[in-house]
């Protein structure tokens, strides 16, 4: 049976589930200071579980080689993290699994922002703090969601592509729009190009977060449209490799400045991105912060077995914490648009990954 049957079969029996489950609240409280709250919390101690969503991108293995760094410098005590492998409902057997084992915090990259509530509900029943990194669940309770603004990630896609082609045919390459950070990437490029840049035709490519279906479906795309000027990469980790060998297989991979040219821009900044750049082959990325997501998301989830919360406001590291649709808090990180001029930058995490 295909993966993405399996997924689809999988994420159904899940989302089932889900709307069986009871809503949950949010915990609110002093932004840049916290307050003790009266009820649960482990004193910030104990072992917490962190459970990522795949391994096969540069940018989750980042990820991963950030945690127990980030942890001993943040005082926490963290398991050997656990993979999901892309399976929405694997994810939710690996929480079970991490509850069992006894965990006082867990920390989460959901893979489906819907079917996650799952996982979150039997979290809430047994008292466990849930901090949510890179993906925000659409409902259940997290004590904080780190994550960057992923409607800029597209907005900045759409700039950048707009500021460089005048008229013509320029792709998106999306993310899996079960994840609320597909969703917002796509819409907000869509909504983009159609209120800035009315000359440009933007042309869709679904891919999940799967390199096998981005290259061939961007192949076939340019048998049948050739003449594309650009392309918008929702995640370099699993699209970039794909992408540039497709073009290459076609002769379409020309160097920046070169007639022919397609100017492309990516989200993730991991190294591989930034060689590209330096090579001319792409021309941008939106530097996703994997060490800023290793460190506050335990930094949140510390600070929520203690009995801390939070509210909207601005924080004292840079970023801002907004309240989304629902409750939930968020605090939105710093991801920068990085381009030639400064993608030698020393202060890029993808600058210090060996």
């Amino acid at each position: 049976m295909p993966a993405s049957t399996v997924r689809k079969r999988s994420r159904s029996r899940i989302v089932g589930a889900v709307a069986l489950a009871a809503g949950a609240s949010l915990m609110l409280a002093a932004c840049g200071s916290t307050k003790d709250t009266a009820s649960a919390g482990s004193g910030g101690t104990g072992k917490v579980g962190v459970i990522l969503p795949l391994l096969t991108s540069p940018f989750w293995q980042s990820y991963n080689d950030y945690v127990p760094k980030m942890a001993k410098s943040e005082g926490v005590q963290v398991l050997k993290t656990v993979n999901s492998n892309s399976d929405p409902s694997q994810q939710i057997t690996d929480i079970d699994n991490e509850l069992t084992q006894g965990v006082k915090g867990l920390v989460v990259a959901p893979l489906d922002s819907a079917a996650i509530q799952a996982g979150l509900d039997q979290a809430e029943r047994k008292g466990v703090p849930v901090v949510a990194v890179d993906v925000a669940p659409d409902k259940g309770k997290v004590a904080m969601v780190v994550r960057a603004d992923n409607v800029a990630y597209g907005e900045k896609a759409c700039d950048y592509l707009g500021a460089h082609i005048t008229s013509g045919k320029v792709v998106q390459i999306m993310g899996d729009l079960a994840s609320v950070n597909g969703r917002d990437r796509s819409q907000a490029f869509r909504s983009c190009v159609k209120k800035k840049y009315p000359k440009l035709k933007v042309l869709e490519v679904p891919a999940k977060w799967e390199s096998d279906t981005a290259a061939a479906k961007l192949d076939t795309l340019l048998g049948a449209d050739p003449d594309i000027k650009g392309i918008y990469l929702q995640a370099g980790g699993v699209y970039l490799a794909p992408t540039l060998q497709t073009l290459k297989s076609k002769n379409m991979l020309k160097p920046a400045g070169a007639q022919g040219h397609i100017t492309i821009v990516s989200n993730d900044g991991i190294p591989q991105e930034f060689d590209a750049i330096r090579k001319g082959q792409i021309d941008a990325t939106v530097s996703q912060p994997a060490d800023a997501y290793a460190r506050y998301g335990l930094y949140y989830i510390k600070a929520a077995m203690a009995g801390k919360t939070f509210k909207p406001g601005p924080t004292d590291h840079g970023s801002t914490i907004v309240e989304l649709p629902g409750g939930i808090l968020e605090d939105q990180l710093p991801a920068p648009l990085v381009t030639k001029a400064d993608v030698d930058d020393p202060k890029l995490w993808g600058n210090t990954v060996k």
